[in-house]
């Protein structure tokens, strides 16, 4: 297991394929689901410089924040509310490119513009979802989704051990 992050520069697609294996690499061999959430997120917003990266977790009924990275975030969730939530109950990524155009926006941050909400299935039930936020409008795309989807699908035994 490597704590060192190498920073990729180049196309988007190049500094996935860069992170990738160094997230594999981090959760590899640790049994502990939040310190590999913590390290995920840690990596994601260390190579990408979003304003926000984490975890929500569903907790009896509700999306309830895990491990992130950013300015302090909502701390519930309701299923269906905000991006997070309608991701959860739609049960598929969510690319929104101006949060502010999407009907029931929940702003955890005056700061946020476009997210990226990528849910977490276990066992054909989703336990948790990605949520990104950026500074800038549009930020994410088909890309992000391809990666960050694999990145979530890269979670060993999420639904044992958080």
């Amino acid at each position: 297991m490597s704590e060192d992050l190498q920073i990729a520069n180049g196309t988007k697609r190049e500094q996935y394929q860069s992170l990738l294996p160094q997230i594999k690499g981090l959760l590899d061999g640790e049994t502990d689901g939040v310190a590999n959430l913590a390290n995920i997120a840690a990596a994601l917003k260390e190579q990408f410089g979003w304003l926000w990266v984490g975890f929500y977790l569903v907790r009896e009924g509700e999306l309830v924040v895990g491990p992130f990275q950013g300015p302090v975030a909502c701390t519930r969730i309701k299923k269906g509310r905000g991006v997070c939530g309608t991701a959860w109950a739609e049960a598929r990524t969510l690319i929104v490119p101006d949060v502010e155009a999407f009907p029931g926006h929940i702003a955890c941050s005056s700061l946020s513009r476009s997210e990226i909400v990528v849910p977490i299935m276990s066992k054909n039930e989703i336990v948790g979802v990605l949520d990104v936020d950026s500074p800038e409008l549009n930020a994410f795309d088909s890309e992000d989704q391809h990666w960050l989807e694999q990145v979530v699908r890269s979670i060993p035994g999420i639904n044992n051990n958080i």
